[in-house]
């Protein structure tokens, strides 16, 4: 069955294209959704002139994607989740968990959308990938932190880490260092 297509379709082809489908996907899915129309005389000479309206419309939704890619792009999602003894997640993170935290920022968008093969089942930093459109990809970047996390808490314990490995004499490497330095002095 040749189509002519509509909007453009993953995996198929672009809008104005002709495309060759087997029937039921056709008849059944392509059709019905407003996708594609069967490609005889008629149908292109109408599709010629829909062709600018079509295309303007998908420039439209396009741009509204690339709104969406660079808002998600500039947010940082913070998830906060409970965690046992050895910061082990109850349970995990998985995108409709992500969705909800930025809709919480008010950013809505379909769970679907997101690329997360596997659920996160660990603290840290993750990027998330995100299909808008198929030209549009966004990377969202996902923090998951405990409950109880304060911000600045880590930097806080690296300044004492450091502080505490400057003291003088608490290690042999600090010994070591300095006997270094007197012998090239």
């Amino acid at each position: 069955m040749k189509l002519i297509l509509r909007a453009d379709v993953d995996n198929l082809g672009r809008l104005g294209q002709v495309v060759k489908v087997k029937p039921g996907y056709g008849r059944n899915y392509l059709i019905p959704q407003g996708l594609a129309m069967l490609a005889n005389a008629s149908n292109q000479k109408s599709f010629e002139v829909e062709r600018k309206k079509l295309q303007a419309m998908m420039d439209a939704v396009k741009a509204e994607a690339q709104a969406l890619a660079d808002k998600l792009s500039a947010a940082e999602v913070l998830i906060r989740v409970r965690t046992g003894e050895s910061d082990r997640l109850y349970g995990s993170v998985t995108a409709a968990t992500i969705v909800d935290a930025l809709a919480e920022m008010g950013i809505e968008m379909d769970k679907r959308k997101l690329d997360l093969d596997d659920p996160i089942r660990a603290l840290g930093e993750y990027a998330v990938s995100a299909k808008l459109h198929p030209d549009v990809r966004a990377e969202i970047t996902v923090r998951v932190v405990k409950h109880d996390w304060v911000p600045g808490q880590e930097a806080a314990e690296d300044q004492d880490l450091a502080e505490a490995s400057e003291a003088p004499g608490t290690t042999e490497a600090n010994d070591a260092g300095k006997a270094e330095q007197e012998e090239t002095a």
